[in-house]
């Protein structure tokens, strides 16, 4: 009895002392080492079940017992893992975290670990680009085609499709500005290099479907780029067989500024096609960012670009090959004449920020992008087409058509975009406003005259007195002023429950165009969810009504005078494509053999109407210019993503897509970028014992794309191209850097790193179609002639970083 009362009363007293101890609340703000706000960073007691994570201004609170020592422990996927140790709590107290990037360095190649995403938007490393073997001569875009949901049927053009969307579909903003592109590219040849400078960038952020509301009215997907502000000096040159580019970047404090200069030509490449030829394409681009803190709370930057494109092309001569091993056929052309074509644009852009405190941004922006685009040529040619037959060793060629073309074109756009806007960013207790308004002028003026003529068809040479009488034409002189303007409100609102961590998004959009006099309004939500049973899971939701303006080139729809040629005009009465997403998707991050792996799978759903139809032919659309057709599409898209090779992040991207329309109440056609399936694959990889030799693999395998004759519509009848097929492989050796004896010595003291690089573009010389030539005999008979794409060819960089 005495031992039970004894027992009892210890119990008691130990009861009343863990009863009696009080609480205090340890809070405070966690950052990176460039003091940016960490969110989703777990932050949980030593040996307890006790945590919290941090907001997406980097703040967390956590209640702990008063008296005893408290180990604090924060970790977050990207960041090396912090301990805080209080030896003892007494009262509420304030503790800031820095916490810094944990990654393995192998020379260029820097591995992270995976951070958490909860909306649709996934970020890239840019890094990634400087070894990637490119044709396109090296650009973000050529990585973010690997993405699940993003496909591309063309190694020279910078343009994708997502899910099952046309070029025009895509929007791109850098430092918050959206930019554009020339709207007279009819191919890959003449499209020279893309907008955003990838030595310039910083970040990279890509969605490719239920975006929000801040980004502009597109139907398919956003592109957001940053550009970088040094902190020191650095730079970079390089020089292959595709052109060369060089950046610098400085910083003096208050001052900062990256400055990228970049040359393509890629005449090399383009003698691998079919076409023997004279090829001079010329591309320049000259970019710089600047920023200025003239005061603590004010910040200017200005960003300017000058792109000159030049194409010269002086054909000779062109054989294809083309048919199955019991149907083949030759087609071969004997051209003169010549083609000159030039892309001039201007974009400059001034941003003025203003921190009215530590959790609310103001800012001014105004941005003005001028384009001045000639295309040219008279070709002539005399062709023939016909069955080759193996006979006795040899061949025969059973003639099929024989004729000659012409083909004229002098075609003049001028365009000026003008931009004035205003945008602000408040942080709350649990809760990020983000609101903007935007102003744009848009001024263009289009001429266009092209026409051609084959005698095969029984056509004669054009006629005097304005006639033509030709099998096709196109004639334009149009002017178009207008005025946009836009409004957009959201809100980022994160909660913890009982549950896990809700990171909600929701936002409206407007719009008003002053030339079809429409308004539009779009809202948008999404909302990720982190379990708290397992927090190597994320989930997410996300829909809105998305809208696709019309610009210019939406606006032009064909008509036939009383001589019969095509004259364009702009149908004033063309209203905006509506789209509608329904997105759910999710997450598994997991740890393997010490490396770090991501398993994601998105389903989407986009319902379609009001949609303005079109055709592609290599990268140059051609709408309807009416709102006549309705659709659907819908998809699962998959990326396995991490560390196959240790050090190096890899991915694997595997989509599924249905994409359809009916035009005029036809019955549902495929739509032009619907390919039915796509896998992608980047890989690195250096040599195991000499991690000097890396390699760096790019492959694309994607079903065909419905193609259908000159001047018809899908729905009167299309067949598909080949499958897609191409894999570009790139070896890239470290000369000199890191701890080398000679970075030690004279000049190369000021040196970072030296690379030597081999590409093997087109690895497996597969021949891909990027469009058809069509033929008409004298029977009415048509030919799809495939204009093959770029063959098998190598290209050695020099990579000089300091």
């Amino acid at each position: 009895m005495k031992i039970r009362a004894i027992a009892t009363l210890l119990f008691i007293l130990f009861s009343i002392s863990v009863f009696g101890q009080g609480r205090a609340k340890i809070s405070g703000y966690i950052r990176d080492a460039d003091g940016n706000p960490l969110d989703l960073v777990n932050i949980r007691v030593k040996n307890t079940l006790n945590g919290t994570m941090s907001n997406e201004k980097g703040h967390y609170s956590l209640s702990v017992a008063t008296g005893d020592s408290v180990t604090l422990i924060y970790s977050c996927l990207g960041y090396n893992k912090a301990e805080r140790i209080i030896p003892q709590v007494t009262k509420d107290m304030r503790l800031n975290v820095q916490m810094n990037y944990t990654s393995l360095e192998l020379g260029e190649v820097v591995a992270t670990a995976i951070r958490k995403q909860t909306t649709t938007l996934e970020t890239l490393n840019a890094d990634r680009v400087k070894l990637l073997p490119d044709p396109a001569g090296g650009s973000i875009e050529s990585l973010v085609v690997t993405f699940a949901g993003v496909s591309s049927n063309n190694e020279l053009s910078s343009q994708y499709s997502v899910r099952g969307g046309s070029y025009d579909e895509n929007i791109v903003y850098v430092n918050g500005l959206e930019v554009f592109r020339p709207l007279l590219i009819r191919s890959g040849q003449q499209e020279g290099l893309s907008f955003i400078n990838p030595d310039m960038t910083e970040a990279v952020n890509f969605s490719a479907g239920g975006f929000e509301a801040r980004y502009g009215d597109k139907m398919s997907s956003v592109l957001d780029i940053t550009y970088k502000k040094p902190k020191g000096f650095e730079g970079s040159a390089s020089a292959s067989l595709l052109g060369a580019n060089a950046y610098v970047g400085s910083s003096s404090g208050k001052f900062t500024q990256v400055t990228g200069f970049r040359y393509k030509t890629g005449r090399s490449l383009l003698k691998t096609t079919d076409t023997d030829a004279e090829y001079d394409p010329n591309f320049i681009d000259l970019q710089t960012y600047m920023t200025y803190k003239f005061a603590p709370k004010w910040e200017i930057n200005f960003l300017g670009n000058l792109a000159i494109n030049n194409y010269k092309f002086i054909p000779h001569t062109r054989e294809t090959s083309f048919g199955t091993a019991t149907n083949a056929k030759k087609f071969k052309v004997f051209m003169s004449g010549q083609e000159r074509d030039k892309f001039e644009t201007l974009f400059g852009a001034l941003t003025l920020k203003h921190n009215l405190n530590d959790n609310t941004e103001l800012g001014l922006q105004a941005s003005a992008f001028t384009s001045k685009e000639e295309e040219g040529y008279d070709i002539a040619g005399d062709y023939w087409l016909g069955d080759a037959a193996e006979e006795g060793g040899g061949g025969e060629i059973q003639n099929l058509s024989i004729a000659r073309y012409n083909e004229h074109a002098r075609n003049r756009l001028h365009s000026n975009i003008m931009n004035v806007g205003h945008y602000g960013v408040a942080r709350l207790k649990n809760n990020t406003l983000k609101w903007g308004a935007t102003v744009q002028m848009e001024k263009i003026n289009d001429k266009i005259s092209e026409w051609e003529k084959r005698d095969s068809a029984g056509y004669s040479l054009p006629q005097g007195g304005g006639n033509v009488n030709v099998i096709a034409n196109l004639f334009s002189d149009n002017e178009l002023e207008s005025t946009r303007i836009s409004g957009y409100l959201q809100d980022v609102f994160k909660f913890r429950t009982k549950q896990g961590l809700f990171t909600l998004v929701g936002g409206v959009r407007g719009s008003y165009w002053s030339y079809n006099k429409e308004f539009i309004f779009s809202p948008r939500a999404s909302l990720g969810f982190i379990p708290n049973f397992d927090q190597n899971l994320t989930f997410r939701l996300a829909s809105g009504l998305y809208y696709q303006s019309p610009f210019y080139k939406e606006l032009r729809t064909t008509v036939q005078d009383e001589h019969g040629n095509s004259i364009i005009q702009l149908n004033k009465d063309l209203k905006s494509q509506r789209s509608i997403h329904v997105i759910a998707g999710g997450d598994y991050t997991f740890r393997a053999s010490g490396r770090n792996f991501k398993v994601s799978a998105d389903m989407y759903y986009k319902k379609l109407d009001n949609l303005n139809p079109y055709t592609v032919d290599n990268v140059k659309i051609r709408y309807y210019g009416e709102n006549c057709a309705q659709g659907h599409a819908m998809g699962l898209d998959v990326k396995f993503f991490g560390e196959f090779v240790p050090g190096t992040d890899s991915w694997i991207s595997f989509s599924l897509m249905k994409a359809e329309q009916s035009i005029r109440g036809s019955e549902y056609v495929p739509m032009p970028n619907s390919q039915g399936y796509n896998v992608s694959l980047f890989f690195q990889d250096y040599f195991p014992g000499y991690k000097r030799v890396k390699l760096n693999l790019k492959g694309v395998l994607s079903g065909g794309l419905p193609v259908t004759a000159p001047r018809t519509g899908y729905e009167e009848g299309y067949f598909r191209t080949p499958t897609y097929k191409r894999v570009d492989l790139g070896f890239s050796y470290q000369l000199a850097g890191g701890t080398d004896a000679i970075m030690d010595r004279g000049f190369f003291r000021n040196l970072k790193n030296i690379w030597l690089g081999l590409d093997i573009f087109n690895l497996f010389d597969i021949k891909n179609t990027s469009s058809y030539y069509w033929i008409t005999n004298i029977d009415n008979h048509q030919y799809a002639i495939p204009n093959y794409l770029t063959g098998r060819q190598l290209n050695v960089r020099l990579i000089v970083d300091f």
